[in-house]
């Protein structure tokens, strides 16, 4: 049975419990057991990007590697952030895009300086002449279980500023670049609503994004800027096995009763992006699993 036939979607990718696994900080893709699925084998294009110009942050793995391979199945050229030490996972996302025939620019970023977002949109300028999607997706977490004492100044600052600032400067960056018809599409999460005690500082960024992405698409309506967010729950990335002390039972909390896999992420991102939703702008779309949120 392939991902596009009718079945039991609780049943359709692999259920905790997991092996408990762990890695240090950012995560590896190719340890992880199960392997996670950004579409490689079933997502299918139909041209809804046709020579967009993308724009995304932290396209080296999970979500970002499945957001770039899809984009570029449906067309669009695509410019991707990562960090150094993840050269090894963004090469595999360049593979993903330039096999599907369209470009791809991968950068090394650290969306946490401003002068770091400035270098990454001059350079989207200088290849592509301009930025018809831009995806704020890069996101840093760590988990702290006990309290709010163990959150260092630190990691606060690293959580903020990668989550939120970089997210602001880029979007303020991009807009002198963007035509009317562009779109903004920020990574939120069901801890904006449903917040975990133990990943507290990381929740507060994501209510962030929900507030930045309403107050922006307001402000560029009439400009004909669409802007959106993505609300996943628990996905399937390197992220988890590098920043949670428990991967054996994740997203077995969900009333699907498993985390999703970058794969099922992707789409949300294609369909905001797309014309197909011209009349959707301040919306977070919400996929969680079926956790229910506000």
């Amino acid at each position: 049975m392939s991902e596009h036939d009718q079945q039991n979607p609780a049943e359709q990718y692999p259920q905790p419990g997991f092996p408990q696994q762990d890695q240090p900080h950012p995560g590896d893709t190719e340890r992880m057991e199960p392997r996670p699925d950004h579409g490689e084998d079933s997502y299918r294009g139909t041209g809804r990007l046709e020579g967009r110009r993308t724009v995304i942050t932290g396209g080296d793995s999970g979500i970002g590697r499945a957001v770039a391979l899809a984009f570029a199945r449906e067309g669009a050229d695509v410019l991707f952030t990562y960090l150094a030490e993840e050269e090894k996972e963004a090469h595999e996302t360049t593979r993903l895009v330039v096999e599907a025939g369209r470009r791809a620019v991968a950068v090394v970023c650290d969306i946490r300086e401003e002068a770091e977002c400035r270098r990454l949109v001059d350079l989207a300028v200088a290849e592509f002449g301009g930025i018809d999607v831009l995806v704020n997706n890069a996101a840093y977490q760590m988990s702290q279980p006990n309290s709010i004492a163990e959150i260092t100044t630190e990691q606060f600052d690293r959580v903020m500023r990668t989550n939120v600032y970089g997210m602001f400067w880029l979007s303020k960056l991009s807009l002198p670049h963007m035509p009317e018809g562009g779109s903004i599409i920020n990574t939120t999460s069901v801890q904006a609503y449903k917040p975990s005690p133990h990943l507290l500082d990381y929740a507060t960024t994501k209510g962030a994004i929900v507030t930045f992405t309403q107050g922006l698409a307001g402000h560029l309506a009439d400009r004909g800027i669409r802007v959106n967010a993505v609300a996943p729950g628990p996905v399937w990335t390197p992220l988890i096995p590098a920043t949670l002390p428990d991967t054996s039972s994740f997203g077995e909390q969900s009333p699907l009763q498993r985390p999703a896999q970058p794969a099922e992420m992707a789409p949300a991102f294609v369909f905001l992006a797309s014309q197909d939703a011209s009349y959707i702008t301040a919306e977070i779309l919400n996929a969680t699993g079926g956790t229910p949120l506000p």
